[in-house]
């Protein structure tokens, strides 16, 4: 028989780690609901729950952070929130309230948090209920303390140039209006008019403000089908959020109004492949003659090309034009991860990563514009084949780009996952020790001197 005293001791110890577990969930924020006309509250007793993929997590400290002031909230139509139980340390749907002795229907609640920050856990939702596709943002999540929201991510990158108290429209608009005086208008400029004020496009918002990195669409077509295209939406449930060009630009119109901006705009890039357009490299031939005409006329700021990174012969013709700087898109360094989100025509992640190893083998500076999504890019396996990634192509610079998209529309769509997650910050700690001289930030950079 076990010494009583030893047992008592263990007994002690359990009911002490539980009773620190318990307060420790008691001081989380508060969980957020809305009633139906999207009115958001803060429950009164269940705390803010996480999801990782589509299972509920306990959030830690080093997950939360205060909401930063310019970041937005939604509600879930249909869809309860799913709170935590301080008392229990269980996960419960909370599909109404009774205050006062009305019963009100709760709905999730989610933000939308600021460039510049990586969330770490989604919102707590059950879908159940759901019959439609949400709009693509990344749907973060968030709760209520102290007179203040909190939301799970962390800031891997700070650039004032991409802050959005930078962005004021009543400063916009006159410089909208003096750019058509100064310059003559065409089709691009038109439609970058609309990306600016109605689509809100922070690039197109630059190239009128004749400062930082500006943006040139030039193809209508694409050679795939993200799951999350912030162009193309064949199902009507769901809208995109940028409309896509209609028309190919002339070349003297993207010269004109390249040079233009890196002429006279601080710290200028001017990129092809945008929010608003195809894949640019469908339109490879048009960009590398406009490439080598703008060189022609300044070699002031940096040209950047974002794209898929689909066509390696295609990107090499691009790079010998004069480019200085890539930024190929994907949401997974596994092909069957890739495939399910990106759905590409006639070309897979094999030929992405040439273009990768050969935009840095030309000279390039290299970037990746890294999707990630919480449950799927901070898998173990996951972030050993990003590693092998980094090491073949020897990359300079990864980007932490937040995936815009309905959270039960990726999941359903991904395979089902042979590894645990370990959590986004984890994943970042681990990328920063195996790769000390590869970049992690959020952002764009100038990489050519105003010569």
């Amino acid at each position: 028989m076990k010494d009583p005293l030893e047992l008592f001791s263990n007994l002690l110890l359990v009911r002490t780690e539980q009773a620190m577990k318990n307060e420790y969930l008691k001081n989380l924020p508060y969980m957020l609901y809305a009633d139906k006309d999207g009115q958001i509250y803060d429950h009164p007793y269940f705390r803010m729950a996480g999801f990782s993929g589509c299972y509920s997590v306990v959030l830690g400290e080093e997950d939360l952070m205060p909401m930063p002031e310019f970041s937005k909230l939604f509600f879930i139509p249909d869809c309860p929130p799913i709170g935590l139980d301080p008392s229990t340390g269980e996960f419960k749907t909370v599909s109404e309230i009774e205050v006062d002795g009305v019963v009100t229907k709760c709905f999730a609640v989610a933000a939308f948090i600021e460039p510049g920050l990586v969330r770490s856990h989604l919102p707590a939702v059950d879908y159940g209920p759901k019959s439609y596709i949400l709009p693509m943002w990344a749907y973060t999540a968030v709760g209520f303390m102290d007179e203040s929201y909190w939301t799970a991510a962390f800031r891997i990158e700070y650039n004032h140039k991409w802050d959005p108290r930078n962005y004021d429209d009543r400063e916009l608009i006159p410089a909208i209006e003096k750019f058509q005086k100064e310059q003559h208008g065409g089709p691009l400029v038109d439609h970058l008019i609309n990306c600016a004020t109605k689509n809100h496009c922070f690039a197109a918002k630059n190239l009128f403000l004749k400062r930082w990195e500006a943006p040139l669409p030039v193809s209508q077509t694409c050679n795939a089908a993200c799951l999350g295209c912030l162009s193309l939406q064949p199902d009507l449930s769901c809208e995109a959020s940028h409309e896509r060009i209609s028309f190919t630009p002339s070349k003297e119109e993207i010269v004109a109004l390249a040079v233009k901006h890196l002429d006279q705009a601080p710290e200028a890039i001017v990129s092809f492949g945008q929010g608003c357009e195809g894949e640019p490299l469908m339109e490879h031939s048009l960009i590398a003659d406009s490439i080598r005409e703008i060189r022609r006329k300044t070699n002031k700021g940096t040209i950047n090309l974002n794209t898929n990174g689909s066509w390696p012969e295609r990107m090499s013709a691009v790079a010998k034009s004069g480019l200085d700087s890539v930024r190929i898109s994907l949401n997974s360094a596994r092909p069957e991860f890739y495939k399910a989100y990106c759905r590409p025509k006639n070309y897979d992640l094999t030929d992405v990563a040439a273009s990768i190893s050969l935009s840095k083998e030309m000279g390039l500076y290299t970037m990746i514009n890294y999707l990630v999504f919480p449950g799927i890019t901070d898998q173990e396996d996951e972030i050993e084949a990003l590693g092998d990634l980094i090491e073949k192509t020897g990359v300079n610079f990864v980007h932490l780009k937040n995936l815009d998209i309905d959270p039960q529309l990726y999941m359903q769509n991904m395979p089902a996952p042979k590894s645990k997650a370990i959590g986004m910050k984890q994943m970042v700690d681990i990328l920063r020790q195996e790769f000390p001289d590869v970049e992690l930030g959020y952002f764009n950079k100038p990489v050519r001197a105003d010569t």
